[in-house]
Formats: structure tokens, C-alpha cells, sequence
């Protein structure tokens, strides 16, 4: 059960929600094997002064169209896959949309079994 946070700038990249959300989750599905009806995603749409930035990282140049994506999973993927995840969510937003892989910032949380609670109060998996 992954959790997605994206996070995305009013204006540039605000405009592709929809195809990011898809690029996201089709690629979990490819490469984590995430059930396909296993979709938990939360999209925020960010003011130019609220989403914080650097223009270059890592000699990687950032434009107005930042996506900011953070995925909870449970932990103990390789780190093969996760390079895999990584490489398809870029590929497919920018093959999807005007935002360049450039602007594709991932982070993954790993968490335990028990850590989920899907509701009712029960720790789902524990």
C-alpha cells in the first residue's frame, strides 16, 4: 500500500495533475507491484512562494514546473527497484506532459506492515 503526496506549483506544473497522478501510479503498478486498485495519492497545488526550491541541484537545472513526489511504501524493496520506480515515474511524466524528468524530484518513506491503518481503528496488516 503505497501513499503518494505530490506536490506541484500553481500555474507550471498545476495544469497536468491528472496525467502526473496516472504517471505515478502507473508506474507503481510496473515496478512495485502495486495492485492497480491500490491508489492513495494526495495533490497539492503550491503559490510560487510556497514551494520551496533551489534553481540547480546535483548540476540538475529546476524550472517553474517542479513536481515533488513522496511515496510511503513498505519497506524492503531492492535498491534495483527503486531505481526502476524512480526512472519510470520521470519517464512517464515527462512523456505525458510538458514537465521535463529534470523536474521530477522523488522521495521514498519505507515503513513497516504494521505502521498502516486502512480504517475501523485496526492496524490492517499487523
Amino acid at each position: 500500500m503505497p501513499f503518494v503526496r505530490i506536490s506541484v506549483v500553481e500555474g507550471g506544473a498545476s495544469r497536468f495533475k491528472a496525467q502526473i497522478s496516472e504517471a505515478v501510479h502507473t508506474a507503481l503498478v510496473e515496478k512495485f507491484n502495486v495492485p492497480s486498485d491500490d491508489r492513495f495519492q494526495a495533490i497539492s497545488v503550491h503559490g510560487p512562494d510556497e514551494l520551496i526550491y533551489p534553481p540547480a541541484y546535483l548540476g540538475i537545472v529546476h524550472s517553474k514546473s517542479i513536481v515533488i513526489i513522496q511515496v510511503t511504501c513498505n519497506a524492503g524493496r531492492t535498491l534495483e527497484l527503486k531505481k526502476a520506480l524512480y526512472a519510470r515515474i520521470a519517464e512517464l511524466i515527462a512523456s505525458t506532459t510538458e514537465v521535463g524528468k529534470n523536474d521530477v524530484i522523488i522521495s521514498l518513506v519505507e515503513v513497516q506492515k504494521e505502521d498502516w491503518s486502512f480504517g475501523n481503528g485496526a492496524a490492517s496488516y499487523a
